[in-house]
């Protein structure tokens, strides 16, 4: 098997962890190096073969961006950041992908199927690994990144720029929008129910036509979703409460 060299670039400890931990759980992918700004990868490029480099954009001195139109040769690159903004900017230089962070694992094996694709090395009907069954997500909250394990989420709920995550036995608060939560979550599992909240399906124990319940939690069914969750609940032979 082909293994693809990579140079992670990113000036968070944080998400440098975590991308370091993904790439290292990827068979055909072996980091080379790790860098904390730009100017620092650019030397390293100068001496150092990379099939693949992983680029954050928002960094001291250089945006990785400004960066990539300097390298007359880049390796094969994907862009990881918190900023939406950047993503036209990004596949306009020719980046393979886009990750908005924080990403879960799938997100990011997505994005290296699409390299390898274009190198011939995978195809979707013969993929030889695919994500744990374990799933799981980092969310930023009291000032670090915490794993929180997609099979225990109950339910999310929105609070303007800041979402809670419910999980059997305790809740997280982070600073984020429902709607990039929504991104990150399998969509055959989850669903949005209300522009306010986002149900783990599996987890609903009744419903009536005006919300669903999950354990002791009562949620309201937004009209907008009603008929896409009535469909969904009873495709899996739930009964109306």
């Amino acid at each position: 098997m082909q293994t693809f060299r990579c140079l992670l670039v990113d000036d968070e400890p944080p998400a440098l962890d975590i991308l370091r931990m993904y790439v290292q759980s990827t068979p055909m992918l072996q980091i080379v190096a790790e860098c904390n700004h730009a100017m620092a990868a650019f030397e390293l490029l100068r001496s150092t073969p990379v099939d693949l480099m992983f680029l954050d954009i928002q960094m001291p001195r250089l945006l990785g961006t400004e960066f990539l139109k300097t390298l007359t040769h880049p390796p094969k690159i994907i862009f990881t950041t918190a900023f939406r903004d950047y993503a036209v900017d990004g596949f306009e230089l020719g980046a393979i992908d886009y990750l908005l962070k924080p990403y879960p694992f799938e997100r990011f094996l997505k994005a290296v199927h699409k390299v390898l694709e274009l190198e011939g090395k995978f195809s979707p009907s013969r993929e030889a690994s695919s994500p744990p069954s374990d799933k799981f997500l980092y969310v930023r909250a009291d000032r670090k990144m915490v794993k929180v394990m997609v099979n225990e989420i109950r339910y999310i709920e929105s609070l303007k720029d800041y979402v809670r995550i419910f999980m059997p036995n305790h809740a997280i608060i982070t600073k984020q929008t429902i709607t990039s939560l929504e991104e990150m979550l399998p969509e055959d599992e989850f669903m949005r129910i209300h522009r306010s909240f986002i149900v783990s399906i599996r987890r609903i124990d009744s419903y009536n036509q005006h919300a669903i319940f999950v354990n002791k939690a009562e949620l309201p069914v937004g009209p907008l979703y009603k008929n896409e969750l009535m469909k969904r609940l009873h495709q899996l032979g739930h009964s109306a409460a």
